[in-house]
This record gives structure tokens, C-alpha cells and sequence, in this order.
């Protein structure tokens, strides 16, 4: 193989690595240490390749692969640009984070079926590559898709009746948006441009549609992908906190939510480009139905007493704040949303990781309950704290910058 072939299928390598981790995290399943270090060995190693791709993507390069060529103008293929390695850096570094954090919890509550818990963990991380280097619509649907399933059982993972019953609300909710809405818009767009769906800068949708079609494009893709979490098909996403904490910091930080906000923004700039929506006026109806979710589930965080479901109300608001950021079509706008994805995955984690620590230090998971706790684990409350200012946005803190 050439160096440029090499280069060329690194994307390919880097989902290929936490999917081909299943098999050794599976036959090591009764040897949780040799289980965990085949985890940490796959994520270093995704990490690493997604790394040594950055020099390329600073210097201008796309890498691209196409995997199979299914009609003269639909593929299945990867490119990787400096959005995607954007969010590629930031989910395969917080899959190690969170893949230490996991082992801590997860055996220190004991939980069942670790090793289920690991390799669905495993090909979440896949899906969610997947979807950051997708080259076309069809493609990012595909992963989008493998992502749903792939999380299903680490919601469930409980087994019990309240796990099944958000369960269910999660793939219904998603599946249904994503099949319902996503896959027509998907075919109209296919059979308008002759087969023409991949990304390009500006989009492709100008010469081929009008207003009318335009608006009902524009709503079908921004209510499909429904893990942007936006109202009202946003209740699966409270609804999933049933899952154990590293489960919860995956959807809410690393993987599930980005995802959804990641393909609003392939779709508003690769697709219909911001120039187009602009001359349509579509960005004033996404700009409401934003601003609406980020008042609404702020108000209703406000009243939970669970931890973790005032966090999920929380992370609804703060991806709604990075659709907002799109819907402006101008170029500020643009760049704070795609910084608020990494500042938000990092503060949000910070706070799921801590009500993770609260819960397995003093089995409490209401807030009502929780009198006293910054003297008891002042460490956990001061992380809490920097992980609060970040999302809130204050001054200094990550997320600041994203939302300034």
C-alpha cells in the first residue's frame, strides 16, 4: 500500500478499532482485567489514529475513502475535514475518560453483565466515528441508525421495569423521527438531485428545490435527527437516565447528543447551505423552535429533584443553544456552535461524572437529599462547580467562549 493509500483508510481504521475490541472484550469477559485493558488498548489506539490525521486536516487536506460505490452516484464512503475531526477528537479522547470512569463505577456498584456493558460501549464509539467522518447523507444516516441500536441495550442495561420502559421510550422516539421524517427527506433529496447527496461546502440543494420544499426539507431533517434532543421529541432523552452514570455521560456528552446536533449542522451546511436557507428565511422558524427548547427545559430542570434528570433537561437546553448558534447563518454563529459541541462535552461530563460519584459514595440521587454533601465530598462538589460555570457559561469558563 501506498503512504496516501494508508492515509486515505485511516477513517476506516479508526471505526474499524472499538468494533473489532468486541471480540477480545467478549472472549476476556471473565477476566475483567484483561477485559478492560483490551477497552483501553482500543481506545489509545483510536485515539492515536485519530490524532495522526490532524497535521493533514490543519494543512487543508480532506482525507477520503469511499467503502462501497452501490449506485454511479449513492456510496457508502468516509471524508474527514476539520469538522469532523473536531468532534472526532473529542469523542475518542472521552471514551478513554470515560472507559476508566466506568471501571471504578461499575465495580464498585458491582452491576451485572459487564461485559455486555463494554462491547455495546465499544460499538457505540464505532457509530459515533462513523457519523463524524460520514462523506454523504446516506452514510451519516447509516451510522445514525447503528448508533440507536448500538446504545438500546446500555439504556436497558438494568433489565428491570423502569430500564424497559425508557428503553422503549429511546428507540421509539428515535427510530420512529429517524425512519419517519429523516429517511423520506432523505429519498426526495436522492431522486431531486439524481443521486447527488454528498457534503460540500455551501451545500447542493439550490438549484434542485424551491421555498415550500425548502421548509418541509429543512423541519423533516431538524426534528428527524431527533438526539438534537429539540421539543417535542426530546422525552427519550430524560427518559434514557435510567442507565447507569458512564451510560448517561456517554449520551449526554460524548456520543448520542453530539451526534444529533452534528448532523443538524452537516445537514444546514453541507446540504442546504447557509447561504441558501438565508435566501429561503428558514433560519427564523429553527431560530424559534431553538429558543423555545432553551427556555422551556431550562424551566422544567429547574423543578427536577433527580440529579441526573435536571442535568438531562440541562443538556436539552444547551444543544438547543447550539442549533440556535446554526440558525443564525452567519459565520460567528457557525463557530460557536461547533465549539459549544467540545465546551459542553467536557463540562457536561465533569457534572454526570460527579452525581455518578454522589450515588455510588452515598446511594443518593435526589438533590433534596443531598444537605451537606460539598463537606462530605468537597473534592466531587468542587468539580461539580468548575464543570457548572463551563455550562452555564460564565466568564473564563469553556463554555464562555462557545456561547460569547
Amino acid at each position: 500500500m501506498t503512504p496516501d493509500t494508508i492515509i486515505s483508510f485511516k477513517p476506516v481504521l479508526v471505526c474499524l478499532v472499538s468494533l473489532l475490541a468486541v471480540i477480545p472484550i467478549v472472549l476476556l469477559g471473565k477476566k475483567p482485567n484483561l477485559r478492560e485493558g483490551a477497552t483501553f488498548a482500543a481506545g489509545f489506539i483510536k485515539f492515536g489514529l485519530v490524532v495522526s490525521m490532524l497535521p493533514a486536516i490543519l494543512a487543508g487536506t480532506k482525507i477520503e475513502f469511499t467503502i462501497w460505490q452501490i449506485l454511479p452516484r449513492l456510496s457508502i464512503a468516509f471524508r474527514v475535514d476539520q469538522f469532523g475531526m473536531l468532534f472526532a477528537l473529542v469523542a475518542s479522547s472521552l471514551w478513554i475518560i470515560t472507559s476508566l470512569y466506568a471501571i471504578g463505577y461499575m465495580r464498585g456498584l458491582k452491576e451485572h453483565s459487564q461485559t455486555r456493558f463494554y462491547s455495546f460501549f465499544a460499538v457505540s464509539l464505532s457509530a459515533t466515528l462513523g457519523v463524524a467522518f460520514s462523506a454523504n447523507l446516506f452514510t451519516l444516516y447509516l451510522f445514525y441508525e447503528m448508533l440507536s441500536l448500538a446504545t438500546y441495550p446500555l439504556v436497558t442495561h438494568h433489565q428491570d421495569k423502569e430500564a424497559r420502559t425508557g428503553g422503549r421510550t429511546y428507540l421509539t422516539y428515535l427510530l420512529t423521527t429517524s425512519i419517519g421524517f429523516v429517511l423520506p427527506a432523505l429519498i426526495f433529496i436522492f431522486l431531486k438531485t439524481d443521486g447527488g447527496m454528498d457534503f460540500i461546502g455551501g451545500g447542493f440543494l439550490r438549484d434542485h428545490i424551491g421555498a415550500t420544499e425548502g421548509l418541509v426539507l429543512v423541519l423533516l431533517l431538524t426534528f428527524g435527527f431527533a438526539k438534537a434532543g429539540l421539543m417535542p421529541f426530546h422525552s427519550w432523552l430524560p427518559g434514557a437516565m435510567v442507565a447507569p452514570t458512564p451510560v448517561s455521560a456517554l449520551l449526554h456528552a460524548v456520543a448520542v447528543v453530539k451526534v444529533g446536533v452534528f448532523c443538524i449542522i452537516r445537514v444546514y451546511s453541507g446540504v442546504f447551505g447557509l447561504d441558501f436557507m438565508a435566501d429561503l428565511d428558514l433560519g427564523v422558524i429553527i431560530t424559534w423552535i431553538a429558543a423555545f427548547t432553551v427556555v422551556t427545559s431550562s424551566l422544567i430542570a429547574l423543578s427536577q429533584d433527580n440529579l441526573k434528570r435536571r442535568l438531562a433537561f440541562s443538556t436539552i437546553g444547551q444543544l438547543s443553544y447550539i442549533i440556535l448558534g446554526m440558525a443564525l447563518l452567519n459565520g460567528n454563529g457557525a463557530t460557536g456552535s461547533m465549539m459549544h459541541i467540545a465546551m459542553h462535552a467536557f463540562g457536561k461530563i465533569t457534572l454526570f461524572f460527579c452525581a455518578g460519584a454522589i450515588f455510588e459514595a452515598t446511594g443518593k440521587k435526589y438533590i433534596s437529599q443531598m444537605v451537606g454533601i460539598g463537606k462530605r465530598m468537597p473534592i466531587t462538589m468542587a468539580a461539580f462547580f468548575i464543570g457548572s460555570l463551563s455550562v452555564v457559561g460564565i466568564p473564563l469558563a469553556g463554555g464562555f467562549w462557545s456561547k460569547f
